[in-house]
């Protein structure tokens, strides 16, 4: 039987995010007293990594102050740029999370890029321990031709663009085509595909941009494949049940294998949109359109699998198969970038080379989330990684490995940036951008209306 392609015709069947069991707590000798000087710890990073590093070091370290710096204005990372609209639940950690920045032994620097404002080593200098929790920003290239055709994006950045990201506001996708491929099979891809069949008076009571909300009440896009070079048993996409693997596999075996009853194929008979799964199927080339301007198609090579399980490798078969479609997102995994020339990284697996969080050859330097492990796992996942590099941080703080005497922390830093010209934004200044989202939104019936010009947030805080 050769490879399948299947097609499933509801909008909103769609697997949900797994939630995997959350980490330990350190033991109680790593309770620290009071009695011991104040411990300066930063952070690089407030996304998930960055927080839950915070708020594990601030409950198992009672002298602990921790800084958290952010290159964007506003904290939250992923989980405010990242996470679907229509998934308003996953959202929920941010209430943890403000807990956590309202400590009077936590601080939020927004605008300050580390790298470029100030660099790791000066924060080495000030701190005691710092901690790189700054995610994977960059998507991986396809590495083909005509991948620089406009009507190919990035998921990541189409992402950013609905979810509100400043730098992606811009973006504006052509939506006039009427079907879109989507390359990759991960939770990404599926959130890209739902937002752009979804219909959009369901999404008018989320927290998606209005911008993008226009753009999308437009589309013409009726169709959307998402490509895998392998089978449906090594797809990436995850779901918040037991037992997810074998739910997964089920769902998609019945469905590619059952014929519809006779209620079933009427309404698929009159459904506007459709999604399905393409196999074994990897991208060879963008084909352009006739006058060269635009993507018109996507030629793929048919492949198969060598090797069992999770280890089998998609390799090609010769055959090829041009599939047309006026929109390409790219979805096929993410890497972290280097932060600091004084930072060891892996380039090819884009992470900062570490033992169970220490990061190699530099003492005091730690790592925790993607730019620790790789861009797998979903929040929970990060929780427990960043507990564990939390974990080791203060171990080695009661083994005495870490610069003993005190340290300037924020104080010693703050005159830096103010030297340079940089003003960070404050976790009350990001309170007054957050009342003023909540109050646009609230006009609309939606939960906020975000902000998305780096200027007006000024203005809005009298800069």
């Amino acid at each position: 039987m050769g490879p399948r392609c299947w097609r499933w015709w509801h909008w909103s069947a769609w697997p949900r995010t797994r939630q995997p069991p959350a980490g330990s707590t350190p033991s109680s000798r790593q309770q620290f007293s009071t009695q011991e000087q104040t411990t300066q710890i930063c952070v690089v990073g407030s996304g998930p990594a960055g927080f839950y590093t915070a708020q594990h070091l601030l409950k198992h370290h009672t002298r602990a102050r921790v800084d958290i710096y952010e290159k964007q204005f506003v904290p939250f990372g992923l989980v405010r740029f990242g996470v679907a609209p229509d998934h308003p639940e996953v959202k929920n950690v941010i209430n943890t999370f403000t807990q956590t920045a309202r400590s009077d032994r936590c601080a939020f620097h927004g605008n300050v890029v580390v790298g470029r404002d100030v660099t790791v080593p000066e924060l080495r200098e000030a701190y005691h321990a710092v901690v790189l929790s700054y995610g994977a920003e960059d998507n991986q290239a396809l590495e083909i031709p005509g991948e620089e055709l406009p009507g190919v994006f990035s998921a990541r950045a189409f992402v950013g663009w609905y979810n509100g990201l400043p730098e992606k506001r811009e973006l504006v996708p052509d939506l006039s085509c009427d079907t879109a491929v989507i390359l990759g099979q991960g939770n990404v891809a599926l959130d890209v595909a739902r937002i752009l069949l979804t219909p959009p008076e369901h999404l008018e009571k989320t927290d998606i941009t209005e911008a993008s909300l226009g753009v999308l009440r437009q589309s013409q896009v009726k169709t959307v494949w998402i490509v895998g070079r392998r089978g449906p048993l090594q797809v990436a996409f995850t779901i918040k049940v037991p037992r997810p693997r074998k739910r997964l596999t089920e769902l998609l075996l019945r469905t590619a294998t059952e014929k519809p009853g006779v209620e079933e194929a009427a309404r698929q008979a009159l459904a506007s949109r459709a999604w399905g799964l393409r196999f074994f199927r990897s991208p060879l080339q963008v084909l352009p359109s006739p006058d060269g301007r635009r993507a018109a198609g996507i030629r793929l090579a048919i492949t198969r699998l060598e090797g069992v399980g999770e280890a089998a490798r998609a390799v090609p078969t010769g055959d090829m198969e041009d599939l047309p479609c006026g929109l390409v997102l790219s979805s096929v995994g993410y890497k972290s970038r280097p932060i600091d020339p004084s930072v060891p990284f892996d380039p090819k697996l884009g992470v900062i080379p570490n033992m169970e969080g220490r990061v190699v050859d530099v003492p005091g330097l730690y790592c925790s989330g993607w730019v620790k492990r790789g861009p797998t796992g979903v929040i929970t996942t990060t929780m427990t990684d960043s507990f564990l590099t939390s974990q080791t941080l203060l171990q080695d703080l009661e083994a005495g490995l870490l610069p003993s005497g005190p340290r300037p922390g924020y104080s010693a830093i703050k005159a830096l940036l103010s030297s340079r010209g940089v003003r960070p934004i404050s976790f009350s200044d990001w309170e007054k951008l957050d009342a003023e989202e909540m109050s646009r939104g609230q006009g609309a019936g939606k939960p906020r209306e975000k902000l998305l010009d780096p200027q007006e947030m000024l203005r809005l805080l009298g800069r």
